[in-house]
């Protein structure tokens, strides 16, 4: 699996909001600027990843982003899930009934704990 930009981005974007002071609402185009990212494609990310509870969204004047937890609670499978949905070696991890032998093979187990 390779990430996304949309992963990429939304990772820049996270280690620049977690080199901030908590609770500073930083605004897009200056996480874009610092990661040397494009604005309006951050944006989405940041929605994405607000609509997940990673970040907070302040709108208005003095709006921008926040973390939402502390940095040591937000984990980097956390960001990407949000943007490119749940990860997992095999399907058998994500959709029960994506293999018929799900129950009785030998390496679910072993797909399951990589």
């Amino acid at each position: 699996m390779q990430l996304t930009r949309g992963s990429e981005y939304a990772i820049q974007g996270m280690l620049y909001l977690a080199r901030q002071p908590r609770g500073r609402k930083v605004m897009t185009g200056e996480i874009a600027r610092a990661a040397e990212v494009p604005v309006s494609f951050l944006a989405k990310v940041l929605q994405i990843l607000a609509r997940e509870g990673i970040v907070e969204s302040y709108r208005g004047t003095g709006g921008g982003f926040t973390l939402l937890k502390p940095v040591g609670e937000i984990t980097l499978r956390q960001i990407i899930e949000a943007v490119e949905g749940d990860i997992a070696l095999n399907q058998c991890l994500v959709h029960k009934d994506a293999c018929k032998r799900a129950g009785a093979c030998p390496a679910h187990k072993i797909w399951k704990e990589a």
